[in-house]
């Protein structure tokens, strides 16, 4: 598959899973014939172009998802750079019409990393709940979902995977300590001692590997996650769809995408880390992942107290977003009322496997409104 055709494919899960019309994306799509940075009918000058015209209607987290598509897969150009700023810019406008969200900056390594959070509160300091995206997903497509947290109890801060978006931090084996750092900032404002991670895609590896050395880690939820054999089954990495490699470099440093197959495995888990993971682990698995190899769900069995969730979709269950965000919500919920912990309890393993096809709905209201 060539570039252009494989940016449309992934653009229209990821637009699906920012509740955006397949009519109105397929249409946006049909109109775009390059992605050649400057042209007016490239990829990044045409998602800009839909998503200026959102804003100036009012629409302003509509706006936020077409710039955040603008910058697929990640800001490896001007035009996706540029567009990266409007993400940041037009959700800041977004979030100063409310109340409860704050900014944060806090530097790291050298770098800088951003977050948008509410709740933090230093008289009366909340349990926290990280929210961490993938390796295309700015924090922006998650903050929207802040004012709920915020009302289920949590100290909750929305950030991004190293690398991506306003995280100028290189993506390396060691990334997994800038959760303990985060928790470190934050202690004192939020009850950093019970700590949630909801972690998507490659986040949750950062989350389970934090989760192996800092007990204030007290509960992962996850949605496709890599653990070992993505990083080291050189019989997947020709599977691997060329646009997932090419961001894995970009994050990474690495100069090709044969540099990085030979540098994934120093990222991997293995059974003896995944076996100290003695906290609740939720995990939602899709059966037609083109992203993550089968090969995983014998790794994560490693873990003493797991669940897993299965629907019959691609990675990230984007035809299922609504019952996949329902059920997360439901888990983090569950999971913290009971402090289900398996040194107290016998180890518990189970897998739900929904292969019905709901159509996707709001996780709260308001979410795709501005």
């Amino acid at each position: 598959m060539d570039h252009l055709a494989e940016l449309k494919e992934f653009a229209l899960l990821h637009a699906r899973g920012q509740g955006m019309a397949p009519r109105r994306v397929e249409r946006i799509l049909t109109g775009i014939t390059n992605d050649t940075c400057g042209d007016p009918r490239s990829w990044a000058a045409t998602w800009t172009r839909e998503g200026r015209t959102a804003a100036s209607y009012g629409r302003l987290l509509d706006a936020c998802a077409h710039f955040a598509l603008a910058r697929f897969p990640h800001h490896g150009d001007p035009a996706r750079e540029a567009a990266g700023r409007l993400v940041v810019s037009t959700f800041d406008i977004w979030r100063e019409r409310r109340r409860g969200i704050v900014r944060l900056e806090l530097p790291y390594e050298g770098g800088t990393v951003a977050a948008w959070a509410t709740g933090l509160d230093a008289a009366r300091p909340r349990p926290l709940l990280v929210v961490m995206g993938g390796i295309v997903s700015v924090k922006e497509q998650w903050a929207p979902l802040l004012p709920l947290f915020a009302r289920l109890g949590y100290a909750a801060v929305v950030t991004e995977f190293p690398g991506v978006g306003e995280n100028t931090v290189r993506h390396t084996p060691g990334s997994w300590r800038l959760l303990p750092h985060l928790m470190d900032r934050l202690e004192g404002r939020a009850k950093v001692s019970d700590t949630s991670m909801l972690t998507l895609s490659f986040s949750g590896q950062l989350a389970l590997r934090a989760a192996t050395e800092d007990p204030r880690v007290r509960r992962v939820l996850t949605v496709g996650a890599p653990v070992g054999a993505f990083f080291t089954d050189p019989a997947w990495w020709p599977h691997v769809p060329g646009i997932t490699a090419d961001t894995l470099c970009a994050l990474t440093g690495a100069p090709d995408r044969a540099t990085l197959w030979s540098e994934l495995p120093e990222h991997a888990m293995t059974a003896e880390q995944l076996r100290r993971v003695r906290i609740p682990v939720r995990y939602v698995a899709s059966s037609r992942d083109e992203i993550i190899p089968t090969g995983e769900q014998h790794l994560l069995r490693a873990l003493p107290d797991l669940r897993v969730k299965t629907f019959d979709d691609v990675h990230g269950s984007p035809a299922h977003l609504g019952a996949m965000r329902r059920w997360l919500v439901s888990q983090l919920l569950l999971t913290r009322i009971t402090g289900r912990r398996t040194a107290a309890a016998a180890p518990t393993t189970e897998e739900d496997t929904a292969r019905t096809h709901p159509r996707p709905t709001a996780f709260a209201p308001g979410e795709r409104q501005s």
